[in-house]
């Protein structure tokens, strides 16, 4: 009787170890895998407009809403300092030349402020600039230094000669504007300087 208990407890131990089909079965303990297992992508902060520079957006916006090339030169004669051009011409002339290439500043401001900024300090201030390429260092805006996307967007906004010249070690020579963040518009230039001076 006692070797039939025996028997019985070692055919249930073997039927609890084997499949059911005679092969033996062998259990594995290992540790929970982790909670996260997508690689977690790190965010740069962006600095929030102040409300100087949204009240400022929304004068502009309210100008290219009535599409009025006369009201954003009028905005652009009072502010202070303000830059359109490195050429000298008054800010009327220059977008009315431009507009006869086929260049319309307000269709191409409205675009600006509709993508991505980044921000400078400049001094003890904050200067909001769209886009945001143009706020980079010449060494950190090198397109193999970005993603595939940025690449592409800044392509389209410079082309390829302006892709060369960036490579070349030149600051980012496309379309921007920058407002202060005490919301004084401070420029909306396509050129850079030394394009001037060789077109002179």
């Amino acid at each position: 009787m006692r070797a039939f208990g025996l028997s019985l407890i070692c055919a249930i131990i073997l039927s609890a170890c084997g499949n059911g089909d005679g092969t033996p079965r062998v259990r594995v303990s290992v540790d929970a895998a982790p909670a996260v297992t997508a690689p977690v992508e790190i965010e740069t902060p962006v600095t929030p407009l102040t409300e100087p520079v949204n009240a400022k957006i929304a004068d502009i916006r309210e100008i290219l809403d009535r599409n009025s090339l006369t009201r954003l030169v009028r905005l652009a004669n009072s502010e202070e300092n303000f830059v359109s051009n490195f050429a000298g011409e008054s800010h009327r002339v220059h977008w009315d030349l431009l507009r006869r290439t086929g260049f319309d500043p307000l269709m191409r401001l409205g675009a600006l402020l509709e993508g991505p900024y980044g921000t400078r300090q400049v001094g003890d201030q904050t200067w909001y600039i769209w886009p945001d390429f143009a706020a980079l260092e010449a060494d950190d805006l090198l397109p193999e230094k970005l993603d595939f996307a940025d690449r592409a967007r800044l392509e389209d906004l410079v082309g390829a000669p302006g892709l060369e010249r960036i490579r070349n070690g030149e600051s980012y020579p496309g379309i921007r504007t920058a407002i202060a963040d005490d919301g004084r518009w401070l420029y909306f230039v396509h050129e850079t300087v030394q394009e001037t001076e060789t077109s002179e």
